[in-house]
């Protein structure tokens, strides 16, 4: 039985360490992608996992399989196809720490996940299924993600969502919108940006929130605010934590993803129903991910910067 099982893509991501005269970067690999990144924290926050998805048969491929292996990560429902290349994304870093994507990906191997190559027994032995947008973005992966998203409602499992809004992967905004709607429809609990509720409703955080649980059904809601913190909500109330401050920032990346493996790892460890959550445990929830999310900005890299336990208890 693994506690989470997550749908989508493992790929390689190429951040800049240093920049010549003329202005071309030194790019460092790091191992990455939004499950990968997710279920890294949930494994190093005391859960088991899995991922479900495709890499290239290549070099990268298999450092990708090898890495989350070392991790505990299961990979039984991880394919390498010899026909596609594992998918590198190249990171520009702003003076802040703050950083966009470039992407290597037409097609990437993620992008090739067909629904015969779903692995459902790694759905069938979990508590909650997690995937997000890049999944969607194009076939057959898109419909390999909605197989595989029906199949764990019909298994009664947990169903967890992030947007992870990469606007460079998809055709159009309307498209981009089209799928995140759909994917906010399945979700039981939504992790969800300021900058994505802006760009799908035009609305605050907390009235997006608000959105989430009357019209689409979502039992549990994280709306993240960057460096500010988060707001949650469920049925018994909301609230908003703050951020550690002093901290200093050397790369985002994967701060959204590992915020959401660390509040999954404390939700799991309440063993209650998401909407039962009372104020004080979602708080403490949310608080323990945002600590946990803030230190891995100190370095470089996703997967790799999910920092032990004991540093996330020594700064709550």
């Amino acid at each position: 039985m693994k506690d989470v099982v997550a749908l989508g893509e493992l790929l390689i991501d190429f951040a800049p360490v240093s920049t010549d005269d003329a202005g071309y970067p030194t790019l460092k690999a790091q191992p990455g992608g939004a499950p990968g990144n997710f279920l890294a924290a949930l494994q190093q926050y005391g859960c088991s996992t899995a991922l479900i998805g495709k890499v290239g048969d290549d070099a990268f491929g298999r450092l990708l399989i090898g890495t989350l292996d070392s991790l505990g990560i299961g990979t039984r429902g991880i394919i390498a196809d010899a026909c596609a290349f594992t998918t590198m994304a190249f990171v520009t870093l702003d003076g802040t720490g703050n950083r966009s994507f470039s992407f290597a990906r037409k097609p990437g191997a993620d992008t090739c996940l067909r629904t015969d190559e779903i692995n459902r027994s790694l759905i069938e032995e979990c508590r909650v299924f997690h995937f997000g947008t890049l999944s969607l973005t194009d076939e057959p992966a898109r419909s390999a993600t909605q197989a595989a998203v029906a199949f764990a409602k019909e298994q009664g499992k947990l169903v967890s969502f992030d947007p992870n809004l990469r606007k460079p992967l998809w055709p159009s905004e309307d498209a981009a919108k089209e799928q995140i709607e759909w994917g906010l429809h399945q979700a039981d609990i939504v992790k969800i940006s300021d900058e994505e509720i802006e760009f799908l409703w035009g609305l605050s955080p907390e009235e997006g929130a608000q959105k989430l649980l009357r019209e689409y059904g979502v039992k549990l809601v994280y709306a993240t605010l960057g460096p500010k913190g988060c707001h949650f909500a469920n049925r018994q109330g909301c609230g908003q934590v703050d951020s550690p401050k002093g901290l200093h920032v050397v790369d985002t990346t994967g701060a959204g993803d590992i915020f959401g493996g660390s509040a999954m790892s404390q939700f799991l460890r309440l063993n209650k129903a998401p909407e039962e959550l009372t104020v004080e445990e979602m708080r403490a929830v949310t608080r323990f991910a945002c600590c946990a999310a803030s230190l891995s900005t100190q370095t470089h890299g996703g997967i790799t910067s999910v920092v032990p336990e004991e540093q996330v208890c020594a700064i709550l």
